[in-house]
């Protein structure tokens, strides 16, 4: 069990837990939501409950959200089957509805943007910038706080695709570390104004997990008819790195041509940021990211720790990158960090602290493959 300190941050004793799947896609579904049967019906009583306390704002009802849901699964199903199969399986597992697990994956879409307008934090160097010429990639998964408890960390090894590590949380698929080919892929909310009904952003990113190059990659983040997007930070064994702003119908891609990458939740690029939906109510996200640059161009030579610094840093705070979710009233508001990953793809391993970086420690997991 987490204890809380005086900031209300929970202490997390032990490593987030472990689970490993392998197989074709239904059974690596059925195998998780087995293991993390407790942590997938809590994700889905936390969204229930998120429904129930901004009905006055979205008034839309846990019924409501399941028709909408269903709405966006035939157009992940034409171009994604596999994972669509490994959500069937996770349902299975877990002893849950289909429906149910359906609404976390478009929870997004299901509320039109209004979940937490700013969250994470993702940056990466590469041997250019590192002390042992490594590369690395960080990242700060910010989100409900009633989340934090069911993180968890997949280690999988897929019939017909790459075995990869990742993070992820409940009833979600993973689409949050690292695979066997070297490509590492941070996600990051952002929030255009031209979504419309297609493929979940988050079916759209787990596909990045299966590429065995950053062209593949990149591809799997623009796939047609994708329901908005995430700004996807790409990172390369070879020190390759790309972020990949993506909306419903618009790309752009930027390139980390002088050796490092920082990104938060809003568009760098200009054609991006003409389609912003509301950017006077993302400058939370503003502050992050330029105080982020500024550390991580500070340091001539990165190691895994000066990562692991930023990640504590508080200016700014409580919204800060190290973000701590305190007396913060409205229920669509909540975000705070969950964990903190940074992952050594020379070395194939994942270095995580579940919760807030600043009192949790570090944990390392490897990718067996």
């Amino acid at each position: 069990m987490a204890k809380k300190d005086q900031l209300n941050t929970p202490i997390h004793s032990t490593p987030p837990p472990l689970v490993r799947v392998k197989g074709t896609h239904r059974a690596m579904g059925q195998q998780y939501g087995e293991a993390a049967k407790t942590q997938v019906r809590h994700s889905i009583e936390n969204a229930r409950a998120l429904l129930t306390s901004a009905y006055g704002e979205l008034a839309t009802t846990w019924e409501s959200a399941q028709i909408q849901a269903r709405k966006f699964v035939p157009f992940a199903q034409e171009r994604y089957p596999q994972y669509v199969d490994e959500m069937s399986g996770l349902a299975e597992g877990a002893g849950v509805a289909f429906e149910d697990v359906a609404v976390l994956h478009a929870m997004e879409a299901v509320t039109m943007d209004a979940l937490h307008l700013s969250h994470c934090t993702s940056f990466a160097v590469n041997e250019q910038r590192t002390a042992d010429g490594h590369v690395l990639g960080a990242h700060n998964e910010d989100w409900l706080p009633e989340d934090e408890d069911d993180v968890v960390i997949v280690h999988a090894t897929p019939k017909d695709e790459p075995p990869y590590l990742a993070m992820t949380y409940g009833g979600l698929l993973p689409n949050i570390g690292f695979n066997a080919y070297g490509i590492a892929q941070f996600c990051d909310s952002v929030y255009p104004n031209d979504s419309r009904m297609g493929i979940p952003r988050i079916l759209v990113s787990r596909a990045v997990l299966a590429a065995k190059t950053p062209g593949d990659a990149i591809r799997s983040t623009l796939i047609p008819n994708r329901a908005a997007g995430y700004n996807h930070l790409i990172v390369h064994e070879s020190g390759e790195i790309y972020s990949v702003e993506v909306s419903a119908r618009k790309f752009a891609i930027l390139y980390g041509e002088d050796g490092y990458m920082v990104h938060t939740n809003h568009y760098l690029n200009e054609s991006m940021k003409a389609i912003e939906k509301n950017p006077e109510e993302i400058i939370a996200s503003r502050v992050r990211y330029f105080r982020a640059l500024r550390q991580v161009k500070h340091e001539e030579t990165h190691t895994i720790k000066t990562l692991q610094s930023i990640q504590r840093d508080h200016v700014n705070f409580t919204n800060s990158i190290c973000n701590h979710a305190l007396d913060i009233k409205d229920p669509l508001d909540r975000e705070k960090t969950i964990n903190a990953m940074v992952i050594d793809l020379t070395a194939r391993e994942m270095h995580i602290a579940w919760g807030n970086p600043c009192k949790n420690a570090y944990h390392t997991f490897h990718l067996d493959a």
